[in-house]
């Protein structure tokens, strides 16, 4: 979503609060802009789309100053254009905004009611006139903001710059994550650790209701009520040089090629190859004593949990309930007493997943989070953290980041069978020698990156592709669809094999290319039936499978891919991957934006 970086200081910002702006473009962005004070007056220079048209402005129409404010917007309220891009100002205050202020219609009939004319549609605008009229009213800039921060409703990260307050930036948080970072002479204000990285690793993460009064020297926390609080300075991995393509023509690529380094570096923290056996941190549930787990999750995260529920049932015997988060949230359902919430987020901050853990927590049930950012908002408020080790994912749509939340839920999985009994140390010893062969196996699938983007030109023309699965890899079905939609703007649907039947094949004719995941498990037979009937009415079959598999079925597939022989247990980690390729070379040749693809954000932290 929205990012936001300020500074204040003692040197010029507006090229730093650029390179900000540039490290926040994995979120996702349709116009961005930067305020700043010239000699105590607010400037402000926007531009819609990509930051080089920012930056050509800035080269034409330069800012100056030693404090300032950025942001690259994701359009909620009004269509993406300079006049809704932020941030927005009035002559006395410059605001940058990212979440939604709901009662933003209420607000905007007040201030216009009192004589502010307003330039934009978008429900941000409506801060910066509500602070200036609390200003006009005579309160100082802090008392003022404190003032309209208790009119606003909904979820947002804010931060304010004051005409004639060189020294004085305020952020404020609710529902959506801000940090602050201490500098020499200098502080920082962004929306994650990594746009904050190149300046400063000591990192004040604010709480949920926090706001700050920041100036060059320090910053002073208050509590939604307004009392003065004190938060922990942390001290953030370094990662300078991660936001690099590392020779890749994209990000997505490098990441997808980054996989067997962090899926090791996952396992590493998990996984003894020593002893094959497998150790957790402290659970906040004992696995042999839970009744129910109850797995939450969006997007690519939730295909994951998908997978977990095949793991967790079949192997630990566990009963399990998947749910996508945004519906969750809604339907008040009952948890089961003895019951516990794992959550799956990659940023750790996704609002929907968020609030499912919150309503878990007032359920009185414990709660467990997978997450790639162990200083997130979701981390911070879960029982207990299982950190997938994938590092700084950039572009948008994931891949390194579903991988190594599988590998965690895959260690999950074996821990709880072992304390339930499911399986005994010949099976987990088996089943962890399995996990520790798949950074090498995961090597050897990027191997066929190049019969994968051959296989793009099949895809590419396409309007419809159909993607099939059975058991975990009908939730690799899913992902492979997701994925496609994504990058490529394809139209792909995910199906259970069996479900082909009942509706789906329907629409297949020579047109539609049918993907096939088909590993050599139980199932294996059940999906040949279902690509008979597939090639039967016409379809393309594209299929993946291993040898064995690919020997059985070639000849009435239009193309295969033979992958490596594996144990179907660890078989959804490694079919991830070619998914991912397929996806990846189809966009580049459509020619779509891979790593920024359109209307999409990285971390959604709004509804």
């Amino acid at each position: 979503m929205c990012g936001i970086i300020g500074i204040v200081g003692r040197d010029e910002v507006a090229g730093r609060l650029l390179e900000g702006l540039k490290r926040l473009e994995y979120r996702g962005y349709d116009s961005a802009g930067i305020a700043t004070l010239r000699n105590g007056a607010i400037e402000t220079r926007r531009a819609e789309g990509k930051l080089g048209n920012l930056e050509s402005l800035l080269e034409r129409e330069p800012l100056a100053g030693i404090i300032g404010v950025g942001h690259t917007r994701w359009a909620t309220h009004g269509v993406p254009n300079e006049t809704n891009a932020h941030p927005h100002a009035t002559e006395r205050v410059a605001v940058v905004h990212n979440g939604i202020i709901e009662n933003f219609r209420e607000l905007r009939a007040e201030v216009v009611g009192r004589g502010r004319n307003l330039a934009s549609k978008t429900d941000t605008e409506v801060v910066a006139h509500l602070v200036t009229l609390y200003l006009e009213d005579g309160l100082a800039p802090p008392e003022a903001t404190f003032a309209a921060l208790k009119r606003l409703e909904g979820a947002f990260a804010l931060a304010l710059v004051f005409a004639g307050h060189t020294d004085l930036l305020i952020g404020a948080r609710r529902g959506n994550p801000l940090a602050i970072a201490h500098g020499k002479g200098e502080m920082y204000l962004g929306s994650d650790a990594l746009a904050l990285a190149p300046l400063s690793r000591r990192i004040t993460y604010l709480e949920e209701g926090d706001w700050a009064v920041i100036t060059k020297s320090d910053a002073t926390i208050f509590d939604a009520e307004g009392a003065e609080i004190r938060r922990s300075v942390t001290l953030t991995e370094p990662s300078d040089g991660l936001a690099e393509k590392g020779g890749h023509p994209h990000f997505m690529l490098k990441e997808i090629y980054e996989q067997p380094q962090v899926i090791g570096d996952t396992l590493r923290a998990f996984v003894n190859p020593a002893t094959r056996s497998v150790s957790l941190p402290e659970l906040p549930f004992d696995p042999a004593r839970v009744t129910r787990l109850t797995l939450v999750a969006c997007g690519t995260a939730y295909y994951a949990a998908m997978v977990a529920k095949y793991w967790l049932e079949g192997i630990a015997r566990i009963p399990c309930e998947v749910d996508i988060a945004s519906e969750f949230r809604y339907r008040g359902a009952d948890m089961a007493d003895e019951g516990a919430m794992v959550v799956v987020s990659q940023s750790g901050e996704t609002a929907d997943t968020l609030a499912a853990l919150r309503y878990a927590r007032a359920q009185n049930q414990p709660t467990l989070a997978v997450v790639n950012v162990p200083e997130s908002t979701i981390a911070r408020e879960s029982d207990a953290v299982l950190r997938t080790f994938a590092g700084p994912e950039i572009g948008v749509a994931s891949t390194k980041a579903f991988t190594t939340q599988l590998t965690v839920l895959a260690c999950l999985a074996i821990v709880a069978a072992r304390a339930r009994g499911a399986i005994d140390a010949e099976r987990e010893a088996e089943l962890a020698a399995a996990l520790v062969e798949v950074p090498a196996r995961a090597a050897d699938v990027l191997n066929h990156d190049e019969r994968i983007r051959e296989l793009s030109h099949v895809i590419a023309p396409a309007r419809d592709v159909l993607y099939l699965g059975r058991g975990t890899s009908y939730a690799i079905a899913l992902e492979g669809a997701l994925k496609l939609k994504e990058i490529s703007y394809i139209h792909a649907e995910g199906y259970a094999a069996g479900e082909m039947k009942h509706g789906p094949i329907a629409l297949v004719d020579e047109s539609v290319p049918v993907i096939v995941i088909a590993p050599s498990d139980p199932l294996f037979e059940k999906t040949a039936s279902n690509i008979q009937e597939v090639a039967a009415r016409g379809g393309r079959v594209i299929f993946f499978s291993d040898r064995e598999g690919v020997g059985r079925l070639a000849e009435i597939a239009a193309a295969t891919v033979a992958l490596p022989a594996v144990d179907p247990f660890v078989a959804p980690i490694l079919y991830a991957i070619p998914v991912q390729l397929l996806a990846y070379h189809t966009a580049v040749l459509r020619g779509s934006d891979v790593d920024q693809p359109r209307n999409l954000a990285k971390s959604v932290t709004v509804e």
